[in-house]
């Protein structure tokens, strides 16, 4: 008989990442026991015989190729001559590491028979905002922290997501603003709508989603375009308010589309460096979209509203919401001017990512 599913367990191997414990994952085919290279700490010297990383860290070092990195965050197992280190483990981790670490070598691909647990590792360090590479029956270790596939599926389940706060909220754009929050039982993110106006059943709402984005909302960071698309999407809605509308921001905490600010600022190296914001994840081993669009979609539902009117020029946005059950009315253009900085972040969301600018 299968062990009902808890999701609190996934949230117990999240926060022991995050803090470099040991955690046990298994799925239908097997189970594999994880060490964090990033974060872990084990004394006495720990090693493991094998290494647990990304398809796209793979291809780098020559074990895969890009045929079979075309998913850049699929787990790849590899072998060293030797075992493996955390000091070698966090050296491979970090591709803004490749010219301080130059990589040692040689390594072999090894065939994962856990898969399923593999797979869920990968979605687990990406949620824990660490970077997906795992020393694989680390010795020694303490008691591993116990998850299973299912245990993940229930921690991201969008249903759990309940309203928790609500309130009257003056803002710059307008005065006649509620700010609603919203979280999941044992998930510390804590997302918010703001409805600019007064919410009615026979208006379609003007609705933006906006991923957290601390460089450009708050520290007004020239890399990117999203603190101006925040401010922008305040005023339009401001003005369906004004006649006789209102608007919908969603604010979604999903840093970097969903990889965290870490990683975000990760890749923000490794764009120094001349990559574009695409290559710069996939090098970290990370999705080029991670963000959880049926949360934005739960959140709608709770809010008690039907189509929508959505400010976005990215079509996958549109189809993903779709694939919710959310009804997009019509898709309103938000694009804005470009600067020196994110002239060519905008390039590759138009070239590499669809957007329509």
């Amino acid at each position: 008989m299968t062990a009902p599913a808890h999701p609190r367990r996934a949230a117990q191997a999240i926060d022991a990442l995050r803090h470099g414990w040991p955690v046990r994952v298994t799925g239908a085919d097997g189970a594999l026991t994880l060490l964090c290279a990033e974060t872990g700490f084990e004394a006495g010297g720990t090693v493991a015989p094998r290494l647990l990383i990304s398809a796209a860290r793979a291809a780098t070092l020559k074990l895969a190729n890009q045929r079979d990195a075309a998913v850049p965050e699929a787990p790849v197992m590899i072998r060293a001559a030797e075992p493996f280190t955390l000091p070698l483990g966090r050296a491979l981790a970090d591709p803004s590491q490749d010219l301080i670490h130059p990589l040692a070598g040689p390594f072999r691909a090894d065939p994962i028979a856990a898969h399923g647990a593999a797979v869920a590792a990968m979605t687990l360090a990406r949620l824990a905002g660490v970077l997906p590479c795992f020393l694989v029956d680390p010795a020694p270790t303490s008691d591993p922290v116990a998850c299973d596939v299912a245990d993940l599926a229930a921690f991201q389940d969008p249903a759990r997501l309940s309203i928790q706060a609500r309130a009257h909220l003056p803002t710059a754009a307008a005065d006649a603003c509620e700010i609603v929050a919203f979280r999941a039982p044992d998930d510390l993110r804590e997302h918010v709508a703001l409805i600019v106006g007064e919410q009615r059943g026979d208006r379609t709402p003007l609705v933006r989603l906006h991923s957290e984005c601390l460089t450009g909302d708050v520290l007004t960071s020239l890399k990117c375009d999203c603190g101006p698309q925040l401010d922008a999407a305040l005023h339009a809605m401001a003005d369906e308010a004004a006649n006789g509308g209102y608007g919908v921001l969603l604010y979604l905490r999903q840093e970097g589309r969903g990889i965290g600010l870490i990683n975000k600022l990760r890749a923000y190296r490794l764009q120094d460096q001349g990559y574009d914001t695409v290559d710069a994840n996939n090098r970290l081993g990370l999705p080029t979209e991670a963000r959880d669009f049926p949360v934005a979609a739960r959140m709608l539902r709770l809010l008690g509203i039907g189509p929508i009117r959505l400010m976005t020029n990215n079509p996958a946005k549109v189809a993903a919401l779709a694939e919710t059950g959310v009804v997009v009315a019509d898709r309103v253009p938000h694009a804005l001017p470009a600067n020196p900085h994110n002239a060519r972040y905008l390039d590759t969301k138009r070239d590499r990512t669809g957007h329509l600018l």
